[in-house]
């Protein structure tokens, strides 16, 4: 494949192959690390360290067959040696006892689709790598799945939501409800919570969860998918300023290619094609919330990653330019996760 043709496909799929985390910061002011750092830990570039990767992911038994990359035979091991290094300071080492020291008896839950699996299984590998002899008690299946670290009691979980907003099976086949989320019942208990969407508005055919949209009252079979992720957005939005206490809860919000063959990052930190439309959707549903925020872009830092995607070494079979290896990328946006929350 060309690398025009790799960039085209790469505008579509910005999101799925990059978060966004949007914070929402109890004390109203960003957090001290934060401060500290006194930089923007999102411009920079990749840098080779022999240190890295953070932990062996053949320790680790938390991972799902599609992205355990080195389990499944990539003979090249170089896409592990990057570190993402800001241009003007430097991200502090994950320290994992210090994560669960500070989160003991709290709940952080991951909220999306499969990229938030992804993200919290990286998450689940790092801590675990921390305290290999702690003992993790798994619960639940299918939609939400717990992992508690014992010990500690910090449980971290996942609540897979395609949408965020809400599917209910109608007399007529899957509804898409663009205004409700009955699921925030359950996420506004947790303490921290990482949001994820994208990847699923623009799927169709057989691969399409919804068969109707629903806003208000009215029923139709579709819609500009871009205005139905607008439309799902501000419904979210609405949800954080009216059902979440910030006193409790910290926020966080995340959001491609043939990368066959692909060993190495893009060169240098910007990526040509820039951003597409669908960050500047988020950016002004962002804006409606009236709750302190604070807007996390990790999107070019992954975008010039075109190396640490799974490709074909995965157990699933074909080529997977969607998610990510783990170890690898995704350890890096909860390393950025780790420097806001501590």
């Amino acid at each position: 494949m060309t690398t025009n043709g790799w960039i085209r496909v790469a505008i579509f799929g910005v999101i799925c192959l990059s978060p966004w985390l949007c914070l929402v910061n109890a004390e109203g002011h960003v957090h001290q690390n934060a401060n500290k750092l006194n930089c923007n830990r999102y411009e920079g570039s990749w840098v080779r360290d022999n240190s890295y990767p953070l932990y062996d992911s053949s320790k680790c038994p938390h991972i799902d067959k599609q992205f355990d990359c080195v389990k499944y035979g990539r003979p090249d091991h170089e896409y592990l040696k990057y570190r993402w290094q800001p241009q003007s300071c430097d991200l502090p080492r994950f320290d994992g006892k210090s994560f669960l020291t500070k989160f003991k008896g709290k709940q952080i839950m991951f909220i999306g689709d499969s990229i938030s699996v992804n993200q919290y299984q990286s998450l689940i590998c790092m801590l675990h790598s921390s305290v290999p002899e702690i003992r993790i008690l798994t619960e639940g299946r299918g939609h939400v799945i717990n992992n508690t670290f014992q010990g500690y009691g910090v449980s971290v979980i996942l609540s897979f939501s395609t949408h965020l907003v809400d599917i209910v099976n109608g007399p007529n086949g899957r509804i898409l409800k663009l205004d409700s989320i009955q699921n925030g019942e359950l996420w506004k208990q947790m303490d921290v919570l990482v949001f994820n969407t994208w990847l699923w508005w623009y799927r169709d055919g057989p691969k399409q969860p919804w068969d109707y949209i629903q806003i208000g009252n009215k029923i139709i079979k579709d819609m500009d998918r871009m205005e139905a992720f607008k439309l799902g957005l501000t419904t979210w939005a609405n949800w954080v300023d009216t059902k979440v206490d910030t006193q409790k809860t910290k926020w966080n919000e995340p959001k491609l290619t043939n990368c066959a063959k692909e060993t190495v990052p893009v060169n240098g930190s910007r990526y040509p094609t820039g951003l597409g439309r669908e960050s500047y959707v988020l950016q002004d549903a962002l804006n409606r919330i009236k709750k302190p925020v604070q807007l996390l872009n990790v999107t070019i830092l992954s975008q010039l990653r075109k190396d640490a995607h799974p490709s074909s070494y995965n157990g699933i079979g074909g080529i997977d330019c969607t998610h990510w290896c783990i170890a690898g990328l995704m350890d890096t946006w909860n390393l950025l996760l780790y420097t806001e929350l501590m």
